[in-house]
């Protein structure tokens, strides 16, 4: 026997529909190149998607069509998210930190017909344009006065676009299964791979980023979205805002300046934000050398790469929680959340150490297990190590327009390519990627765990471990350093000492590297693929 509920679909347009109703008053505040500060409310933003929706109407577009674009996390990006995803398209985004043919692929992969571009990437967008002929729009985000100089054919104002049209639009009826956005991941190897997100998918996680244990979203919130609208749908937060009410703060281009972050924060009241480690090393840089504080701010959420104690404590001392999340593109992206921080005096100083830096409990909706080499569960006992496979109703089942992968089983579970143990209180904590696994005499070796305590010296900046060959052990690690502005005196005598105690005696590397620079992917990761290139021929003294 089936309950008496009403069938109602999980759409984006419901979110939009309620914010726009129950929230209208709440403010959207960006950065954008031909505005500092442009400040509208939900109700302005969404009369607008409107007229946009309208827009994109009068072209032939059918349902399922492909919508791209090329912009930082702002009101304009906001707005085409929406109209959209709600109109019946898929919103594609993409990261314009990809190498150009990545860009190139991912456009005629994912069939394109119109892209909405930031000025910012006009260069980009024209090295490019002539081979991805699918495009028949390049809509430039900016007002008439403000718009480039450019040879491209089709070439469209945004401002021009929106303002003629009316803001009387009639939602078409959407089924909740159907997509809404499309990203693309940043693999290493090989061409990107499409993730479809459907509005059921997208609504549940959504949901689930609201939870208290989560980012922890409410209404007198004021939310600065740093990681970008073009990686995830920046953690669900321009859907999980609006559920709520929150105030958002887009930084446009500026997401990663110190003081234009500080400014935002202090004169904007921001309580929340989400970024990578390196945005909050510059936002620390600037308060440090500056002087100043960030009173309004409460919490932190940091993914995308592991987050050093450092930030942490450095955060502590400015009354900010820093709470740790995991998840991929995969996983739209939200798979845990480490909410560690109000358990601090049940701990010792050493422990609650060790325990905020793991990636944290799976949040309601993910299901996590790990695996031996033959596919055999582990116990939660926080000793074992394996591969981390997930699953849920806001995890992929496959990539777009590919045929099945390993990287799906046939029961259903999604390998994440991360080795992981977890503890019996269900903490997660991420211990290497398979593909960068150290093995010295058969045993593993964890490089996050070295690059969490390398990261903690204060003369350090980054950090990296990589795996080289050894003629007695197979493999040993090297650790690859980038000094911080007044570590100019460390040697690897001092780096190498600092591991005492802190780590196996058998996992300290052996030996250290200085770099000027460590090499960075489209979303801020290191890629330890071009460290090992760096160092093929590397050899351990004897």
């Amino acid at each position: 026997m089936n309950g008496l509920m009403m069938d109602f679909p999980l759409t984006i347009t419901s979110i939009m529909k309620h914010a726009d109703s129950v929230h209208g008053d709440s403010e959207i505040v960006s950065v954008t190149r031909d505005n500092p500060r442009h400040r509208y409310t939900y109700r302005d933003a969404f009369r607008r998607t409107r007229q946009l929706a309208n827009a994109l109407a009068a072209w032939p577009l059918e349902s399922g069509n492909s919508v791209a674009t090329l912009a930082w996390n702002d009101y304009r990006h906001f707005e085409v998210y929406y109209a959209s995803a709600c109109s019946g398209f898929v919103c594609h985004t993409i990261n314009p930190r990809l190498f150009p043919e990545q860009i190139v692929y991912i456009i005629n992969h994912a069939e394109d017909k119109v892209l909405f571009v930031d000025p910012d990437f006009m260069p980009l967008v024209e090295a490019i344009a002539d081979k991805c002929p699918g495009i028949e729009h390049w809509v430039v985000m900016t007002s008439e006065e403000h718009m480039p100089e450019t040879k491209l054919h089709n070439v469209l104002c945004y401002e021009r676009l929106v303002h003629s049209h009316s803001d009387d639009f009639d939602w078409p009826e959407i089924d909740e299964n159907q997509a809404c956005a499309l990203c693309y991941t940043s693999g290493t190897t090989g061409n990107p791979k499409g993730v479809l997100y459907s509005h059921r998918s997208t609504l549940l996680h959504a949901y689930a980023t609201l939870m208290p244990d989560a980012l922890g979203l409410a209404h007198h919130d004021s939310v600065l979205p740093i990681v970008p609208m073009f990686h995830v749908n920046a953690w669900g937060t321009p859907y999980g805002a609006p559920m709520v009410g929150a105030k958002i703060v887009f930084p446009g281009n500026r997401m990663g300046d110190g003081e234009t972050l500080a400014t935002l924060i202090n004169e904007e009241k921001v309580t929340r934000s989400a970024g990578v480690p390196t945005v909050w090393l510059n936002l620390l840089n600037y308060l440090k050398q500056s002087g100043k504080s960030v009173d309004s701010l409460k919490q932190i959420i940091v993914g995308g790469a592991a987050c050093p104690l450092s930030i942490m404590e450095a955060f502590d001392k400015h009354g900010v929680e820093t709470r740790v999340g995991w998840g991929m593109t995969e996983m739209s992206p939200l798979g845990s959340a480490n909410a560690s921080y109000h358990e601090r005096e049940k701990h010792s100083p050493e422990s609650f150490a060790k325990l905020r830096q793991k990636a944290g409990k799976p949040i309601f909706g993910v299901e996590m297990k790990i695996i031996d080499d033959d596919g055999k569960a582990l116990p939660w006992d926080g000793e074992a190590y394996g591969s981390l496979m997930v699953r849920g109703p806001w995890i992929c089942s496959g990539y777009f327009k590919l045929d099945r992968t390993d990287a799906h089983t046939d029961d259903g579970w999604f390998e994440t390519g991360d080795v992981a143990t977890i503890d019996p209180k269900g903490y997660m904590a991420i211990t290497d990627r398979t593909k960068d696994v150290i093995k010295s005499g058969g045993e593993w070796i964890s490089s996050i765990e070295i690059e969490n305590v390398a990261t903690d010296h204060p003369k350090v900046a980054e950090a990296a471990v990589i795996g080289r060959y050894h003629p007695k052990w197979s493999e040993r690690p090297l650790l690859v350093v980038v000094k911080a502005q007044d570590g100019a005196d460390l040697t690897p005598e001092e780096m190498l000492a600092w591991f005492d105690g802190k780590i196996a005696k058998w996992w300290t590397p052996d030996a250290v590297e200085f770099i000027d620079e460590l090499p960075h992917g489209a979303t801020g990761k290191i890629q330890k693929v071009d460290l090992r290139d760096h160092f093929r021929d590397y050899a351990f003294e004897e």
